[in-house]
């Protein structure tokens, strides 16, 4: 018996109608990355594990596919080894490669690479797709694409300013309300200073980072778990839970993190970029919010997340500033600072509000009856004519029944058939039907252009 097919988990086939959708999605934002003379670039799917690993922390190390390598893995490994049953020490000696985690690493390596051909400062975007071994769950999948845009070679907080204007601006375009929320790493290493704990500040942003989901108490436990005590964790938590207006919170911080230069440093950067954010007259809500980590340790600076206002969902966009993310590869002091937009989530936002226009759905416009060989043939003009004018059209390729003909129109959703039979052969014209009304009208070539482009 044949096995019945199936894809792996925490992936998904997509439609023609959902493939429509994604690609109004990736659209609109390559148009706003353009807008802002970002330019596109691809880096290969997969790239060598000594690129990926130790980049994304211990968590995100162990979410990494790995890639077995060809021919005889196991030749090199010891008797030893094989009878350890130690995955991660056997898949160090026979994976040389993984599928990329993220686009910002692979873009790091790609500016290394490329240094002599690039131009500074570097605005990048790429549209790609992501793998992570992660436990599928809704709004969560293995395989997913990202759509990046970076700035590198510039430490100017203008790009900062412009990042969260781009968010703006493509969520503003879907129809999306959304909460822009922005904290700065060196406000969070301030904090793990004051509170005496300067030295577990990567426990303590992927505790917080993790408050959304698990809850004050769990981060809590798990902040002690991490050896932190228990006066700190008491002093952690008026800061972590501070509310108010933005100036607000920035004026308790000034007060709070007075004794940390780190700290002070972080608030002026965040105090610079709200206040100019301030002035754009954006749709989107702006918080500093202090629970925001972002537990990638290549942040330095700035982060962001962006939140659905109208919907229950994870981030569907995020980033921030990293100040050395080169470094790892032998190119010390190159600065960059990006923001990633998660357009399945996004997907699954705008299907929930179906926020999707009309036309977003680049389906076929016209269709022609296929009445047999010399009604197609006179039909194959029209159809090149019309094709040429920018209109999306078809033709049925059997000589079939009329009722199924029409079946396939109603099925795909088009608008506009276009029938010749020996009447409207003689005169040189087609007769066109509205799906819709019913309506049918006899028209010219140019006519027929006229009224399917409205």
């Amino acid at each position: 018996m044949a096995t019945k097919p199936s894809i792996p988990k925490g992936t998904r086939d997509f439609s023609p109608a959902e493939m429509a959708k994604r690609n109004y999605i990736f659209n609109t934002i390559r148009d706003v990355f353009y807008l802002y003379g970002f330019q596109q670039i691809e880096t290969p799917a997969m790239e060598n594990l000594s690129t990926l690993m130790g980049k994304y922390g211990e968590e995100g190390d162990k979410l990494l596919f790995k890639i077995q390598n060809s021919g005889d893995y196991f030749s090199g490994l010891t008797d030893e080894e094989l009878l350890s049953r130690n995955a991660a020490k056997l898949a160090s000696k026979f994976c040389e490669k993984g599928l990329r985690y993220d686009l910002t690493v692979p873009f790091a390596r790609y500016v290394v690479m490329h240094r002599d051909e690039i131009t500074f400062p570097f605005k990048r975007f790429q549209i790609q797709p992501v793998w992570r071994a992660d436990r599928p769950q809704k709004g969560r999948y293995r395989e997913f694409y990202q759509c990046d845009a970076d700035v590198v070679g510039s430490n100017s907080l203008l790009n900062e300013v412009e990042l969260v204007q781009m968010i703006d601006a493509v969520f503003a375009k879907f129809g999306i309300r959304v909460c822009v929320k922005i904290n700065n790493r060196k406000i969070l290493t301030g904090i793990a200073e004051i509170i005496g704990e300067a030295d577990k500040i990567v426990d303590i942003t992927v505790a917080i980072d993790k408050l959304d989901k698990i809850g004050l108490d769990n981060v809590n436990a798990e902040l002690a778990s991490k050896g932190i005590a228990q006066e700190a964790i008491n002093k952690l938590q008026p800061i972590i839970l501070l509310s108010g207006s933005n100036e607000e919170k920035l004026a308790t911080l000034k007060t709070v993190l007075a004794g940390s230069e780190t700290g002070l440093k972080g608030i002026e950067e965040s105090e610079f970029i709200l206040s100019r954010v301030a002035q754009l007259g954006m749709k989107a809500e702006v918080e500093l919010d202090l629970t925001l980590a972002r537990g990638l340790n290549y942040y330095t600076g700035a982060i962001f997340e962006v939140k659905a206002l109208d919907v229950q969902i994870g981030s569907i966009s995020g980033g921030g500033r990293y100040d050395n993310l080169t470094g790892v590869f032998g190119m010390d002091g190159m600065s960059g600072v990006g923001i990633s937009f998660g357009a399945d989530r996004i997907y699954d936002v705008l299907n929930q509000l179906d926020l999707y226009p009309k036309e977003a759905a680049d389906a076929t416009q016209l269709l022609f009856v296929n009445f047999g060989e010399a009604e197609a043939e006179y039909v194959l003009p029209f159809l090149f004519k019309v094709r040429e004018a920018g209109i999306r059209a078809e033709i049925y390729p059997d000589s079939a029944k009329m009722k199924k003909q029409m079946s396939y129109a109603n099925a795909k959703s088009v608008p506009f058939v276009a029938i010749a039979g020996e009447n409207e052969m003689k005169e040189g014209k087609i007769m066109l039907k509205n799906m819709e009304s019913g309506e049918q009208s006899l028209l010219t070539l140019v006519e027929l252009i006229t009224v399917i482009k409205g």
